[in-house]
């Protein structure tokens, strides 16, 4: 069985923060989109790279891919097709934005339960020293945790790294 890549929309597929800068970063494109809880003012602004959808089929090779995004769901409609991705099973969470007392990121104990053993990869904006650790505590199964700066996206190194450990 394929380990899981759990994959993050805003952060590692839409570098949100580079919005800030001007113009588009190369190899992105803006669209704006409205998915449910958008509802109010202008479309929600996200940067996406077709890059990026033919770096993750490609790892469809070596992995299952999953969402593990606050999008959930709607990663299939808004997202995927601007990636050249199928529709994707998604992590859908029970609770989001919870303060954990650890100091953990409120998602990481819900990607280890959707894991459920199986070895996976994670990446996202959010990760930190503290998830990394809480999942080698409390996870049976092989895990790379990959923090993915939310100004860049993911980046060659990434998909190298992903590719390589899942080798």
């Amino acid at each position: 069985m394929k380990p899981l890549l759990m994959i993050d929309i805003d952060g590692p597929l839409n570098p949100y923060a580079a919005l800030a800068r001007r113009p588009v970063p190369e190899g992105y494109s803006l669209h704006r989109m409205r998915p449910t809880g958008w509802k109010e003012g202008t479309p929600l602004p996200v940067l996406l790279s077709a890059d990026h959808g033919a770096e993750l089929l490609a790892l469809t090779a070596r992995y299952e891919l999953v969402w593990a995004t606050t999008w959930k769901d709607e990663a299939n409609e808004w997202v995927a097709p601007h990636l050249g991705l199928p529709p994707l099973p998604y992590v859908d969470w029970p609770s989001m934005h919870a303060v954990t007392a650890d100091g953990t990121y409120w998602k990481t104990r819900h990607v280890v339960d959707y894991a459920g053993g199986r070895p996976f990869a994670w990446v996202d904006d959010e990760i930190s020293d503290l998830d990394t650790a809480w999942v080698a505590a409390h996870h049976p199964g092989r895990a790379l945790l990959r923090r993915i700066d939310p100004w860049v996206g993911l980046s060659r190194a990434d998909f190298d790294a992903l590719a390589d450990w899942a080798a």
